[in-house]
């Protein structure tokens, strides 16, 4: 097989391959599949963000190096301290209170109760797991990251080699050395929950572990087994274990976290892994990964682009299962620095989620994303008592930011307990429709869950004086941070926009189920509602009277261009001069304020736009520029160009997938039903492929471009549908029907 290099990890004895003296645990034979966009470095990271990223949705690890010492970070998703939050409970935990003092001029008693708590309360938060540490090895002279396979490969000065990956579908680690002079012995470094002082609150930084007030967990060593149990709040805890033999100067081992909130076992699970074998997890876990890599590629000219859309793609496939929970900050990388993660590694529905989905539909990856739809569906009674207590009215909303099991958890409450949140979100289970075509799908979830976010909306709606549909007060993230101001008196393009959004897709999906007097009713309160608010240049404003004049790192008040789709160059050109008079404030404002993912989000729009050279740019500087040498998007500028003001270095993870998506949008677009390839690739991007990207309909789609001109398209249907493309060789709209599995290619 071309570019393989197979590494033996085998020792012949009497014709079977052994590490140890029992069962087949020990044949091992890693074929790793080297390519361009691989991480490889002469040393290991020297902190936990910069550590080599392994995961799949459930347990997580990052491999560097403590002081010299060999350190993996163990992480799972479900580690959760669910304490409620006092505050958001009593009499006073309803909006028409928090209507009362807008209304009232006095909004500091909203603050204390609603949003001071999220900063200076630890919990509820997720929590870390633990560590390995490894006997001195000396100094490292290379660290691989196989994305193809998953795997991480160091080797020391000395000849020691470690290969250590996660199990792509079980709940463990393995861990492999080989040439190692004298026994290898992990230790588990347990977080240290219990110390006389603790560091400073800040939400952002990360709190310290000791405020949660735990007592330190207790530690079992037995010869090859060590266990490590923490209770956390109430009933919860959570064990790590980790399993090892040293034979013929190697180890093998095997570690896993589980959480009380799953029933796993740690110890049952490293037994089961050692009974099951290296080989026959090891051929598990590639299995997946093949799959994976299979979905979808993409080639590029540029190198930095390539190098990090595979990582950010690899980065999904370590974080997004179909029954997963959904990818929430730092999903399975928890901070490993004594401190909870920024901002509580806690489910933001104001940006975070929304944007690390973006790439599972064009990038073909609709299972992985299923994790987080099944989340939201799962927890809809969770969000109807939210909706209810808080709201006073019926429907369904989701908390802005919210705990593992959908709890709110406060904070600025104009987008922790967003009036709109559900209505982005809905977008989701309308876009998983449209890409995937499944009218089932559409039945028994997507439209029950956006009907059911649309009659919360109609009630909280009001009909003004003039007979508008409005929301008395109105916000757009993080415009005015948490203050006062941040609540308008008239509707922001933002929440209109995700209103309208709403009752459109509602009115489509009813369309869809024959169901045509709730879609008339649909489009009804849609007609209701006020135009979009343009200022004197016809760009989009915040809100009326309040024009974007600075700065900013959320671009909420254009959300109608993307990702909506609700202004899109296809409607004319008065939409494409709202567009374009919108992007080019926002540049003209600058990016003194912008965080990383404002960059690739802007790509995004660029894209939308048709800006090749613009979403280029935007993209390149996202990866040059504020990404960790490990493709982590740490949301400040590390480049000391003055990208941003911004120059601190939180973790978060929906940068990453917002670029991956803008990529994507760069190839291939179909968010108006129309598919188009190559719609916005710089013009000296001569050659470019694509393979197996998705577009809406359940096309798949693979093009190339050589010499600066397409040379093939290729469309498989997946469903019987009606396929619309506009031909990338004659400009004319292709109209024709498919049947289901019919591939048709057009060439020069």
């Amino acid at each position: 097989m071309k570019n393989i290099r197979r590494i033996l990890l085998k020792t012949c004895i009497g014709g079977l391959f052994l590490f140890f003296s029992v069962g087949c645990l020990h044949k091992a034979d890693w074929q790793l599949d080297p390519t361009k966009s691989d991480l490889s470095f002469d040393k290991l990271g020297a902190t936990w963000d910069e550590g080599i990223p392994l995961g799949n949705a459930t347990v997580g690890s990052l491999v560097w190096e403590r002081d010299s010492v060999l350190r993996m970070s163990l992480d799972r998703t479900d580690l959760w301290d669910l304490r409620p939050t006092d505050s958001l409970s009593g009499d006073n935990y309803k909006f028409s209170w928090v209507k009362k003092h807008i209304a009232e001029g006095n909004y500091l008693p909203v603050q204390k109760k609603f949003d001071w708590p999220y900063s200076q309360n630890a919990a509820p938060s997720k929590i870390p797991g633990a560590a390995l540490e490894f006997t001195r090895m000396g100094a490292v002279e290379h660290v691989h990251l196989y994305l193809k396979n998953a795997l991480c490969e160091t080797v020391w000065k000395n000849g020691a080699k470690l290969y250590t990956f996660v199990h792509a579908t079980e709940p463990v680690g393995w861990f492999v050395f080989e040439n190692v002079p004298d026994s290898v012995a992990p230790a588990i470094i347990p977080p240290v929950y219990e110390k006389e002082k603790t560091g400073t609150v800040d939400a952002v930084t990360g709190q310290d572990l000791a405020l949660l007030g735990y007592k330190q967990g207790v530690l079992t060593e037995k010869e090859g087994l060590i266990t490590y149990h923490q209770k956390g709040w109430k009933d919860f805890s959570y064990d790590v274990a980790v399993k090892w033999k040293n034979e013929h100067g190697k180890c093998i081992g095997v570690w896993s976290v589980t959480s009380s909130l799953s029933g796993d076992e740690a110890s049952v699970e490293v037994e089961q892994a050692f009974e099951r074998g290296l080989e026959k997890d090891y051929g598990t876990h590639l299995s997946f990964w093949t799959d994976f890599w299979n979905q979808s590629s993409v080639a590029l000219p540029d190198s930095v682009l390539q190098k990090q859309y595979d990582n950010e793609m690899y980065k999904l496939g370590s974080v997004a299962r179909e029954n997963s929970y959904p990818i929430s900050l730092q999903a399975v990388w928890t901070a490993d620095n004594g401190k909870l993660p920024p901002w509580k590694g806690d489910f933001h529905h104001d940006l975070n989620t929304q944007l690390s989905y973006w790439p599972t539909y064009t990038g073909n990856h609709m299972k992985e994303e299923s994790g987080y739809l099944n989340t939201l569906w799962n927890q809809r009674d969770v969000y109807k008592k939210f909706t209810r207590q808080y709201f006073e009215k019926e429907g369904l909303n989701v908390p802005g930011v919210c705990t593992l099991t959908g709890e709110p958890m406060g904070g600025w409450i104009q987008y922790a307990m967003s009036q709109t949140a559900a209505a982005w979100l809905s977008q989701h289970f309308y876009l998983h429709w449209k890409y995937s075509a499944d009218d089932l799908f559409l039945k028994e979830k997507a439209y029950p869950f956006v009907k059911e976010v649309a009659l919360f909306l109609e009630n909280q709606t009001e009909l003004n004086t003039e007979g508008m549909r409005v929301l008395p007060y109105s916000s757009s993230p993080e415009i005015f941070d948490n203050s006062l101001n941040a609540w308008f008196k008239t509707m922001t393009n933002y929440d209109l926009s995700l209103i309208s959004n709403l009752f459109k897709m509602a009115s489509e999906m009813a369309s869809a189920l024959d169901l045509k007097e709730e879609a008339e009713h649909w489009d009804e309160l849609c007609n209701q509602l006020p135009t979009l608010d343009l200022d004197e240049t016809g760009a989009l404003t915040i809100a009326k009277g309040f024009p974007y004049a600075e700065s900013h790192r959320h671009f909420s008040h254009a959300l109608a261009i993307h990702p909506l789709g609700l202004i899109d160059y296809s409607q004319g050109e008065q939409s494409r001069k709202i567009i374009d008079t919108t992007l080019k404030k926002i540049e003209a404002c600058g990016s003194d304020w912008w965080c990383g993912y404002s960059y690739a989000w802007f790509g995004n729009m660029k894209a939308r736009a048709f800006d090749g050279e613009g979403a280029y740019k935007a993209l390149k500087t996202f990866a040059d520029c504020f990404c960790l040498a490990n493709s982590f998007h740490v949301n400040g500028d590390q480049s000391g160009t003055g990208k941003s003001k911004y120059t601190y270095r939180p973790f978060t993870l929906e940068g990453n997938f917002a670029f991956a998506a803008g990529i994507q949008e760069m190839l291939l677009q179909s968010h108006t039903d129309t598919i188009r390839v190559f719609p916005a690739v710089p013009e000296d991007w001569n050659d470019v492929k694509f393979d197996h990207l998705r577009a809406r309909g359940a096309f798949l789609v693979s093009a190339e471009k050589k010499d600066g001109k397409v040379v093939s398209v290729k469309i498989q249907s997946e469903k019987e549908n009606r396929l619309l493309m506009v031909s990338p060789f004659t400009g004319e709209v292709i109209d024709r029907s498919l049947k289901a599995g019919e591939l048709i290619v057009l060439d020069k």
